[in-house]
């Protein structure tokens, strides 16, 4: 691209409104945005998380992957228990949780299910005894946190407090995008996005839209998701939508 030519256009895969906060984010930093859902989140059953949360103070930890998760319990428990403390993954789920009123007692450096695990083992004042822990989870969810915190030896009690699906998209619509050429970065804050965008579109038009765009992937988690598929991501500077949105531009002006 000579210089000064427009940028090419972002896509956001996360499952939000074209002026939903990662579209923002990007168009504040005068960039044009494609929102294409890969994934949608919607609302389980709430008989599981109602009982769990009905004795949350039986607990010693509730751990949050997600803020979809925060959403899900504070529409149940707008108070944080007495008495329980308080994991997120993610200095992004955190925010969530103090703005609402929630303490949070421990937050990884890196924001993965594995580091929370390695944070935990590195203060062993936190895990020692049978700690009973809640996990409100994606129904996608993989088992790397609950598994790792069991070897802690904790009993975590895992509850599907939202779903991820498939969402529809316009595959001729994006298609075209992808056969002009058009799209500059594809930004991915799950890995659910990846394996849906991929579905969605065929491995052959995943494939060239990543041979010819960047992939900005807000964590490692997601990360290794395109890796596993063969490309090779830029992860965010921080594993928030600010950090997603300005790690693209970057990326964007590089290749420009």
């Amino acid at each position: 691209m000579s210089a000064g030519a427009p940028l090419r256009a972002v896509v956001v895969t996360r499952d939000e409104p074209a002026d939903g906060p990662l579209s923002r984010e990007l168009k504040d930093l005068g960039l044009t945005v494609l929102v294409w859902p890969a994934v949608s989140v919607t609302r389980a059953d709430p008989a599981a998380l109602h009982a769990a949360l009905a004795a949350a103070q039986g607990f010693d930890w509730i751990v949050f992957a997600s803020r979809h998760a925060v959403a899900a319990v504070l529409a149940e428990l707008p108070r944080a228990p007495a008495g329980v403390r308080i994991a997120a993954i993610g200095r992004a789920t955190a925010q969530v949780l103090r703005q609402r009123g929630w303490p949070v007692d421990l937050v990884p450096e890196e924001a993965s299910a594995a580091a929370l695990v390695q944070a935990f083992a590195a203060r062993p004042e936190l895990t020692r005894g049978a700690l009973k822990m809640l996990y409100p989870a994606s129904s996608r969810a993989l088992p790397t946190l609950a598994a790792g915190l069991r070897q802690l030896g904790a009993e975590v009690l895992q509850v599907e407090a939202y779903r991820t699906e498939s969402a529809p998209l316009d595959v001729a619509g994006c298609r075209d995008w992808i056969a002009r050429e058009a799209v500059g970065a594809v930004t991915f804050t799950s890995p659910s996005a990846v394996d849906e965008l991929a579905r969605a579109l065929g491995e052959a038009d995943f494939a060239h839209l990543l041979n010819t765009a960047a992939s900005v992937a807000i964590g490692r988690t997601t990360a290794r998701a395109l890796s596993a598929r063969g490309h090779h991501p830029v992860v965010a500077a921080s594993a928030t939508l600010a950090g997603v949105a300005t790690t693209t531009l970057r990326v964007m002006q590089s290749r420009s």
